[in-house]
């Protein structure tokens, strides 16, 4: 194709709730906009905004400007506190949205994508006052009350879910699934298995969702001394519990399994990470390549991993979810038996020690279950919404391959 002058900068505005499951999607859109850009001989500056917490970093490290915004949660109780607490960040989403009017003025983007969530709130109106066109995208398979309020004023929406269609708009809705980080995709279950030192014994990787999550942390706690006999165990614990798992595992290995030479089958690890790891069992990558087995929450940023590196699975939905939007994800993925669904009422560890032991046992169900996560698996969700938001802004097609 041939390429016109394009004098102007094209602005790219994003903003999500500020969390893990916001944050690597736009990650990954972020990387298919540089990638596309490059391509296509575009200039394109990119900035998040949202709320000031622990993704901030992460998003730096990708080379995003950050403009930090103000924004509250919305709480769906009637308990005096939660009422209060309510009314106070009502205020915070109106001091966002004026910091988001004066920020959005002077970066003034030429298309807002937004992942949805509290912290989009402020940014989306200002968004809106300003004519900005905005372009959504809902990762769960019951859309949250942002988006699907949001989505009535939305040049397009994305869903990840097919079933997620009938809550928003049909004319403007496009099932793609979730961006994923693509170099999540290159990766080699032997290759991985060497590096990370792992003899011939089947790996249980254990992820707990960016923060962590102390259900899941007890869980594994408990099944230790059913487990770690046939089993090598690496599980992400999150940063603050970290430390207090480590501890008490320590205690599980020398007072009730009572044999500590299985410590070393047993990697308990913060976090774990793309880049920038200083223990190999934090790198994301390997770790998962290496996983026969993977326990997580139901977020849907760890289901579409998962199910693009067609791994057989064990969800356990988070119970106080908005919405239950865990459990409604799960089934969804599960439904045609890419992976097993444990409910918060069910779970014990004789019921969870039983299923992944079952699942470990019979390569069969492994490979069905790993052969039903390939055929659910969307992988060019990045690639497409980075091509629309650019070529809604540029008015032409263009080009997307070397």
């Amino acid at each position: 194709m041939s390429f016109i002058s394009r004098p102007k900068v094209i602005r790219i505005a994003l903003t999500g709730g500020g969390s893990g499951g916001h944050t690597f999607p736009l990650m990954a859109v972020y990387r298919q906009i540089k990638d596309l850009a490059l391509k296509n001989q575009l200039k394109v500056e990119v900035a998040y905004f949202g709320p000031a917490d622990f993704t901030l970093e992460l998003i730096k490290k990708e080379g995003i400007a950050v403009k930090p915004i103000l924004s509250g949660k919305l709480r769906r109780s009637w308990q005096i506190k939660d009422l209060l607490l309510n009314l106070i960040d009502a205020f915070k989403i109106l001091a966002g949205f004026f910091q988001a009017l004066a920020k959005l003025f002077f970066f003034m983007p030429d298309i807002i994508f937004s992942k949805g969530g509290y912290g989009s709130i402020p940014v989306m109106l200002s968004g809106l006052f300003y004519f900005i066109p905005l372009v959504l995208h809902e990762s769960d398979s019951v859309p949250g009350l942002v988006n699907v309020i949001f989505s009535h004023w939305a040049r397009r929406v994305f869903t990840a879910f097919e079933i997620s269609q009938k809550y928003l708009p049909p004319k403007k809705t496009m099932v793609v699934g979730n961006p994923i980080r693509r170099d999540l995709l290159k990766g080699d279950y032997e290759k991985s298995r060497e590096l990370l030192g792992i003899g011939e014994r089947p790996v249980l990787v254990v992820l707990g969702g960016s923060q962590g999550a102390q259900t899941i942390n007890e869980l594994i706690l408990d099944s230790l001394p059913k487990l770690i006999g046939s089993l090598e165990i690496i599980h992400q614990t999150g940063e603050e519990n970290f430390e207090l798992i480590k501890r008490e595992s320590k205690l599980m290995f020398e007072e009730v399994i009572k044999d500590t030479s299985l410590e070393k089958y047993y990697h308990p690890v913060p976090f774990l990470k793309e880049k920038d790891f200083k223990d190999k069992f934090e790198s994301l990558k390997d770790v998962l390549w290496a996983a026969d087995l993977i326990v997580s929450r139901a977020g849907s940023g760890a289901i579409f991993e998962i199910a693009a590196l067609a791994k057989p699975s064990i969800l356990i939905p988070f119970f106080w979810a908005s919405r239950d939007h865990q459990t409604k994800n799960a089934y969804e993925y599960a439904r045609d038996g890419a992976a097993a669904v444990i409910e918060y009422n069910n779970l014990t560890e004789n019921v969870f020690s039983h299923l992944v032991l079952s699942i470990i046992n019979d390569k069969n169900t492994q490979q069905e279950m790993a052969e039903a996560a390939r055929s659910f698996a969307k992988i060019d969700a990045d690639k497409i919404i980075a091509l629309t938001l650019l070529e809604m802004v540029l008015g032409i097609k263009l080009k997307q391959d070397d």
